[in-house]
């Protein structure tokens, strides 16, 4: 594989802000127990005020970077390569906040729920910092069945 440039590896560790914003939603209760985890959420900070300050923020940074960074054969594969994974994790989050709202909401805010929230916030949190530590390497994270689905897209 050559050499990555570093403007790439830093672009494609951008990209990552996406699914971690939408990750943070579920350590609510990891922050009351640990408020140092809070801190966690400070590089996110640019991605949430964008999506809360435009209606529909979310969905048009989704658009904007699917359309002009994914679909577009003129940027460089590495970078359309991690735009598109930290898309494809977005977008798993995002069915599962879904999920958890419309199927588990019922139950309240028991034990069960409260670990499922938390599995998916560590899960979240393993799995950005294992793609950023391999963007800033200039290696392809190889995140199961997601990197396979990338591939195939690109």
């Amino acid at each position: 594989m050559a050499d990555i440039p570093l403007w790439q590896r830093l672009l494609g560790l951008l990209a990552y802000l996406l699914p971690w914003s939408d990750a943070l939603s579920f350590g609510r209760e990891l922050y009351n127990l640990f408020p140092w985890i809070s801190y966690l959420a400070l590089p996110a900070t640019p991605v949430l005020l964008l999506e809360r300050s435009i209606p529909f923020g979310g969905f048009l940074l989704f658009l904007v970077l699917f359309l002009v960074v994914v679909r577009n054969p003129n940027v460089p594969y590495y970078l359309r390569f991690n735009v598109l994974q930290a898309i494809l994790l977005d977008i798993l989050l995002v069915v599962l906040a879904l999920a958890f709202n419309v199927l588990l909401s019922p139950l309240g805010n028991s034990l069960m729920i409260r670990t499922l929230n938390n599995t998916v916030f560590i899960g979240a949190l393993v799995l950005v910092l294992y793609a950023s530590i391999q963007c800033i390497r200039g290696k392809e994270a190889d995140l199961p069945s997601l990197s396979e689905a990338v591939r195939m897209q690109l």
